[in-house]
């Protein structure tokens, strides 16, 4: 059980509500609902608040942060009691003792917590590193929008990006324009492309008409959008294929600067 679970338990063992335990804190009630989804955690003083209102020990509410403390069964409300009354039995040089070693060790926690973080992050960044690469011509933010020049023209530059099993046998990317294929492809998408001078029926790829470049699917009779808004392409004379669309750019595949 997390330092939130163990927080919730205590307080329905009390019979309060995260709102009567909020006031009791003189703390608003949706801070007391992101302990116990463990979204943030109390300072010190909160925790030693908590304890004195519910009447709990601090190694109940922390035994998972702090392994070492834990039970090995679960422990009782009597017991809880037992353990607070000691606390108050103390006399103030003990009770700070007893603090002192609390906030040590949440902190101790804290900065584990910290550092596995680190860990995983340098994990994930040599992880990533060990992907291979590659440079792609883009072609801008053209499909399905259309421009006034031939397509072999109007490289805007490059971009590079990691190999996945989608996008390694793409030869360019384009970014799409406007809202003629969604749900598919939205404005602003970036998609791979294998060039090809044709493709099956069913598949969608960039096709150039009239200087024009679109990005549709392949049909029977012509070239459609996924949006029913737009009418298909009928008159295929004079259209270009320019490639088939593998896949398009996802976050995994951004190599970050």
């Amino acid at each position: 059980m997390s330092f939130g679970e163990r927080l919730k338990e205590a307080r329905l063992l009390k019979g309060y509500t995260q709102k009567q335990l909020a006031e009791k804190l003189d703390i608003g009630g949706t801070t007391v609902t992101g302990y116990e989804k463990d979204n943030s955690e109390p300072n010190m003083a909160t925790i030693s608040k908590i304890i004195h209102v519910l009447g709990v020990d601090a190694n109940f509410l922390l035994q998972d942060e702090i392994p070492e403390l834990a039970y090995k069964d679960k422990a009782t409300p009597e017991e809880f009691q037992n353990l607070v009354k000691k606390y108050r039995n103390l006399d103030q040089y003990g009770r700070e003792t007893v603090d002192i070693v609390i906030e040590r060790e949440t902190e101790r926690v804290i900065e584990l917590k910290k550092l596995q973080k680190w860990n995983n992050e340098l994990e994930e960044n040599l992880q990533k590193a060990s992907i291979p690469k590659r440079i792609f011509a883009y072609y801008g933010k053209i499909a399905a929008a259309g421009i006034g020049v031939g397509f072999s023209d109007m490289i805007a530059g490059t971009k590079e990006y990691y190999l996945t099993d989608d996008n390694k046998n793409a030869d360019y990317t384009i970014g799409v324009s406007g809202n003629s294929m969604e749900k598919t492809y939205y404005d602003g998408d970036i998609v791979f492309v294998k060039k090809q001078n044709h493709i099956n029926i069913g598949d969608i790829g960039i096709f150039q008409k009239d200087n024009l470049i679109y990005i549709k699917e392949a049909g029977e009779n012509g070239l459609f959008s996924h949006n029913p808004n737009y009418d298909p392409i009928i008159d295929e004379s004079e259209v270009i294929c320019l490639g088939k669309v593998l896949c398009k750019v996802t976050d995994d595949m951004i190599v970050e600067d």
